[in-house]
């Protein structure tokens, strides 16, 4: 891959090195990264308008996309197209905290006049999330007619699927409710989040490939999801993320429908699912399934008591609570 940043970049990098688990390069100035780009174009392109978007407003330590010396954006390099990543800077300690870090982050880049369109999702997780269960349901019929019937893994999973479609329909119908919601403000509108938030505004560098357009509450459900599913949930941890980022960026009525509709939607079972799609060690996959559905029974515990947990008083704010989940 050094030849690849020599011929088309003409970049001369010194040594190797690895953050956030990706390997890359670097010279006397810049860090660079060299991500596959293969049939997601149009989404790298819209990623990469708001990452120099971010480093206009000062996030820095943003991995921005550079041209080839043919001004092109990619490259290609045995059949495979690839995005180079240039970083300026890594992330200097901050005085902010974690939630205050979320809060100026949403509210920067609020201030972002467009919305894409590959790879925004606000205003549509109802028909996104129908889409996924459709999808998944014939993917996985699929799968099961091309592999033997001893297999243990599918077997579990058809035999689960009707239950992940039956909580996914919980929360779409959870959506739908909230649709008619009236208190709402300014803090609902779009803003640059991450595909699942797990920590990357704490990371050293913030990935373009990750960025997406949606609402606020995407990040922070995705935060509470991550802490839900660990061993032992830092309860007073996510009580002061949320006092923090309110402080900068009150939640909604509407917000908090929104947060409590996506932790509902098992997204964490589907993004299993489709590592399975795309795995050949079938048995590892079943042991995994098999104490994920555990982790499931547990986490639906832990959610049915969460704004308890949080103090937040949902009763006051007159907002429902799925009763199964009681």
């Amino acid at each position: 891959m050094r030849e690849l940043l020599l011929v088309n970049y003409n970049i001369h990098v010194t040594e190797q090195v690895r953050i956030n688990g990706r390997d890359g390069f670097h010279d006397k100035y810049n860090y660079y990264f060299i991500i596959s780009a293969t049939n997601k174009e149009m989404i790298l392109l819209e990623q990469a308008a708001l990452a120099y978007y971010l480093t206009e407003i000062g996030y820095k330590h943003t991995a921005i996309p550079i041209p080839t010396m043919g001004n092109k954006w990619f490259v290609e390099k045995d059949n495979q197209h690839y995005l180079v990543l240039k970083v300026e800077k890594i992330q200097d300690s901050s005085t902010l905290t974690h939630g205050q870090r979320m809060a100026e982050f949403h509210n920067k880049s609020a201030e972002y006049q467009y919305e894409p369109t590959e790879i925004s999702s606000y205003g549509q997780w109802k028909e996104l999330w129908i889409k996924k269960i459709t999808a998944y349901e014939q993917k996985i019929q699929l799968e099961m007619e091309g592999k033997s019937s001893s297999n243990k893994y599918y077997r579990l999973l058809v035999d689960m699927f009707p239950y992940i479609i039956g909580i996914s329909e919980n929360a779409i119908q959870y959506i739908q409710e909230s649709e008619t919601e009236k208190r709402f403000h300014k803090s609902d509108q779009g803003v640059f989040t991450f595909h699942r938030y797990t920590n990357d505004l704490l990371q050293p560098i913030i990935w373009t490939d990750k960025l997406v357009y949606d609402h606020p509450s995407r990040d922070l459900a995705e935060y509470i999801r991550h802490h839900l599913l660990l061993d032992s949930v830092p309860i007073n941890e996510m009580k002061q993320f949320l006092i923090d980022y309110q402080e900068l960026r009150p939640l909604s009525v509407f917000s908090w429908r929104l947060l409590y509709a996506r932790l509902v939607y098992p997204i964490h079972l589907f993004d299993f699912i489709e590592k399975g799609f795309n795995g050949e060690n079938v048995d590892e996959y079943y042991q995994d399934l098999k104490q994920l559905l555990k982790i499931q029974n547990r986490y639906e515990n832990r959610l049915s008591e969460l704004f308890d947990l949080l103090d937040v008083d949902y009763k006051r704010y007159d907002f429902p609570i799925i009763k199964w989940l009681d």
